[in-house]
């Protein structure tokens, strides 16, 4: 028997009957509202459909851009991630991949990364959630994306900890200001960064309800086992290994166990998605985008088996729907989600066992 927390089983039980929660979500979704949540002050996450505080129910999240690279371990924070996207970064360096972290609750950021830059992708991708994208730079060919209405990011000037590292791995995102204790420079947070920006707290105009849809009991894939999953990212080799015990797909990179350095605790998710999608290399120096305008296949994998999707999306900001082989909407357990990008000329390569 699974050992499952508190708060699955709480999503479990009111995840179908969130009336706080129908103008957030889906017209497909909200018809399926029929009961109150049981508690008060308590409303289910449109990113997790775990119970959260009803206080950020329209507050948007953040979507942060994380080194991947070696030298960027440990991460801080990354299991306070709803959703944690990993996708290459560039063709260059062993096709090197940057995670993209998608946090509702925020405001509980003590340190977040270390932080690096952002490429075209992740604007398409953050705008899906309404989320603000926090990164340090990147490449010209963001400025199309940042001039965009629906965008709202914060580049660079985040907090730097002296932690010995080479400076492209000491900036970290933290909520309230920070001050060195070595340095004695002091740096804003979160928080005064998107309210000196002008950034909407909450959900603007520019958003169009919950993408992911939630199953309101444990859902159990009818398909093929899936208790290790080997992704083709050659230079960190990306490895999610199931933990019969947790229920939960266990993070692995470079050989190792993924540690949060805040918690000491492994990375999990309960959801894992994987999209096939091919890319446009836009120069020689391993820039590129990936075509998600558009439509192709993949697999979710959960609770130890694995069944084959589609996705689709139609616009910058329009969710990527994800359905099953019949067609029906892809409902996911309740939880944290992992979504890997793999590049088309590659996908053979991914491996389920």
């Amino acid at each position: 028997m699974k050992k499952r927390s508190l708060m699955f089983k709480l999503a479990s039980l009111t995840l179908a009957a969130a009336l706080s929660l129908t103008a957030l979500l889906p017209v497909q979704k909200a018809a399926e509202a029929e009961a109150e949540v049981p508690y008060s002050g308590v409303v289910l996450s449109e990113l997790t459909g775990l119970p959260i505080s009803a206080a950020l129910q329209a507050q948007r999240p953040v979507a942060i851009m994380v080194d991947n690279e070696k030298f960027a371990l440990p991460h801080f924070g990354l299991n306070q991630a709803d959703i944690v996207y990993e996708m290459m970064n560039s063709t260059a360096n062993g096709r090197i991949t940057r995670l993209m972290a998608i946090v509702k609750d925020w405001g509980s950021i003590t340190q977040f990364g270390s932080i690096r830059s952002t490429r075209p992708t992740n604007f398409m991708l953050a705008a899906e959630y309404n989320a603000i994208l926090v990164h340090d730079g990147g490449p010209f060919y963001n400025n199309t994306y940042i001039a965009q209405p629906y965008t709202n990011n914060l580049s660079g000037g985040f907090a730097r900890f002296s932690n010995g590292k080479r400076t492209e791995f000491t900036e970290y995102v933290t909520y309230g200001g920070y001050t060195n204790p070595k340095t004695g420079k002091s740096y804003a947070g979160l928080a005064s960064r998107i309210a000196s920006a002008g950034y909407s707290t909450v959900y603007n105009q520019y958003y169009t309800g919950a993408g992911l849809a939630f199953t309101n009991a444990e859902y159990v894939p009818a398909g093929i086992p899936a208790s290790m999953i080997s992704l083709p990212f050659p230079h960190n080799s990306s490895k999610l290994a199931y933990n019969a015990i947790t229920g939960t797909y266990d993070y692995y990179e470079y050989g190792a166990a993924h540690i949060d350095a805040l918690t000491n605790i492994q990375t999990s998710f309960e959801n894992v998605i994987l999209m096939n999608c091919s890319f446009t290399q836009l120069d020689k120096n391993g820039y590129m985008v990936y075509n998600i305008l558009g439509a192709g296949n993949g697999y979710y994998i959960a609770n130890g088996a694995c069944i084959p999707i589609n996705w689709s999306k139609a616009s910058e900001t329009s969710h990527t729907v994800y359905t099953d082989a019949t067609g029906n909407i892809l409902r996911l357990n309740p939880g944290k989600t992992y979504i890997g990008i793999v590049p088309s000329d590659v996908w053979a390569q991914v491996a389920i066992q």
